[in-house]
């Protein structure tokens, strides 16, 4: 029987990735890297890492800080709810846990956006809890090498898969393992095309032997996206823009943005102009037209986002209607988080 463990060790020795959080026993620190890492990119990733823990080196830095401070760290990385758990967590850590981490999974997994895998990663990384830290990587080379047709998405193929780790997790090294196995998904067992020939596990491979690696794991189902239209209204006073915080229960909550008018579909500009926001936003105010910014499409996970930009300049804002709109100068813009939708439309602007 192959020592699957054994060959996953001796194969990371050789070809892991010299990455900062893999240095460190410190729970906050292999929080921060955790987190930053959903959904993102190791290389997109390691900046923003440096850069969080630059600003906020330790558990009590973040608790202190303000939330929009830590919203224009993570600016650009996507799914803010990451940053405002984070920084929840933070104070509650602080607060109520004298600063100081669980130790164990099953509290770990008690803390506010912190999963079966974060907590997973902590307890083994930390504090070398056998238990087995299953992302991605890692379903997808189970799934091959041992033959597993059930979806991740359900309850029991997570336990069917959750089984299948324990089983070959080296109970004296559950750190290293489990950083190897997600590495050599990373790196050898890749999504699309891995180079097989090459594989310390071509001959124990269920999928290879059976020429079903473009088969598994199973596919997920495809998510029915939204489709919305944003209409941002750039208005300008002298040196000056105005912007407004996003407070619903929607994407990038407390980050700011241009005035919006969301519509049900694309709308024309004059039509814009009769829209009851339009006329309730510029109520008896002066105002001049000075662009109309062509389409721009943003795609988010689950959404995707039609925007266009009126650039307008108004002469009086004491006319402006709407108290909840703040004035902003051209060089205080950097201390607010904003989408990357509308970061994107000033460096457009600005070239």
């Amino acid at each position: 029987m192959i020592n699957i463990s054994e060959k996953l060790l001796y194969w990371y020795d050789q070809y892991k990735r010299d990455l900062p959080w893999r240095k460190t026993k410190n729970p906050y620190l292999i929080w921060v890297s955790e987190i930053i890492l959903q959904q993102t990119r190791i290389n997109q990733g390691i900046n923003y890492y440096y850069n969080f823990i630059k600003t906020f080196p330790d558990v009590n830095s973040l608790a202190q800080a303000d939330i929009d401070e830590v919203l224009i760290i993570w600016q650009g990385l996507g799914y803010y709810s990451r940053a405002r758990n984070m920084h929840f967590t933070a104070k509650y850590i602080s607060k109520n846990l004298n600063s100081n981490f669980p130790e164990s999974f099953v509290e770990l997994k008690k803390l506010k956006g912190v999963g079966y895998y974060t907590a997973a990663a902590i307890a083994s990384f930390a504090f070398n809890e056998t238990v087995p830290v299953i992302d991605g990587n890692v379903y997808r080379v189970l799934s091959r090498f041992f033959g597993i047709f059930e979806s991740t998405q359900t309850s029991n193929g997570k336990n069917i898969f959750f089984e299948k780790a324990l089983k070959i997790i080296d109970p004296k090294k559950p750190a290293i393992f489990n950083q190897a196995i997600m590495e050599f998904g990373s790196l050898q067992c890749t999504p699309k095309k891995p180079d097989c020939s090459i594989c310390i596990f071509k001959n124990a491979c269920f999928a290879y032997s059976k020429d079903l690696i473009n088969n598994l794991p199973t596919k997920k189902q495809k998510v029915k996206k939204r489709v919305r239209f944003f209409n941002y209204i750039h208005i300008i006073y002298k040196d000056n823009i105005f912007l407004e915080k996003r407070n619903d229960n929607d994407i990038w909550k407390l980050l700011y943005q241009l005035p919006l008018i969301e519509t049900d579909s694309k709308i024309k500009i004059e039509e814009l102009f009769n829209h009851k926001l339009w006329i309730d936003l510029f109520k008896d105010s002066d105002i001049k037209l000075k662009s109309h910014s062509i389409e721009k499409k943003h795609i988010l996970s689950h959404q995707t986002i039609f925007a266009q930009f009126i650039k307008v300049e108004i002469k009086n804002p004491n006319n402006y209607i709407k108290s909840t709109l703040i004035k902003v100068s051209r060089e205080n813009m950097g201390k607010y988080g904003i989408p990357r939708l509308i970061d994107s439309y000033f460096k457009d602007i600005n070239k």
